[in-house]
């Protein structure tokens, strides 16, 4: 049996995402910007909720095309909030939305959101060694100033704890726990 993360339980969908997608590093803006929008959604959650709903996102969400979703208008409001296959949370919703229209400007003012984002690790994962579940924070200095930034440009459900969760995610962060096979 593969020794995995400690947050990791046998559900074959956690496996299958720790496994394959989490701690990779992510540089496509589509993809960035879907892990955005599901931690955002995750604020509050599990993330396994998350994981169970994120087709369902998908197909809610233009397949998380931030240029559909950036001229969403009340009625595609209207229909995601009775959309029972998603968290239908009217400022997490609304948040998305208004997230899409922020991605894009930076996007403009960047080049990408993917250059904006990897600047603050100059390109590259910070490589960390935890071996326990009490050394991996929740949030750090640098999920701070990500935090701020986005705040400060617009961007909602952007603590730095859902900013660490997304660096952990997007490979910005290795956070695999120095046992895990991932590491």
């Amino acid at each position: 049996m593969q020794n995995r993360c400690f947050w990791v339980n046998e559900d074959p969908l956690y496996i299958e995402y720790h496994d394959n997608e989490w701690g990779k590093p992510v540089y496509d803006d589509a993809r960035l910007f879907e892990f955005l929008v599901l931690e955002s959604f995750q604020a509050g959650l599990s993330w396994i909720t998350i994981l169970r709903k994120r087709e369902n996102f998908r197909v809610a969400f233009d397949n998380f095309d931030y240029n559909k979703i950036a001229n969403y208008q009340q009625d595609k409001f209207d229909e995601l909030l009775q959309n029972s296959g998603i968290i239908r949370n009217k400022l997490k919703i609304k948040s998305a939305i208004s997230s899409a229209k922020l991605f894009i400007e930076i996007q403009k003012e960047f080049g990408s959101f993917s250059k904006f984002i990897w600047n603050y690790v100059d390109g590259k994962p910070i490589i960390n060694s935890f071996t326990t579940r009490e050394d991996v924070p929740a949030t750090t200095q640098l999920s701070d100033e990500i935090s701020k930034d986005l705040k400060k440009r617009g961007f909602k459900f952007v603590g730095s704890t859902i900013v660490y969760a997304f660096m952990q995610a997007t490979g910005m962060v290795n956070d695999h726990t120095t046992n895990c096979f991932c590491y």
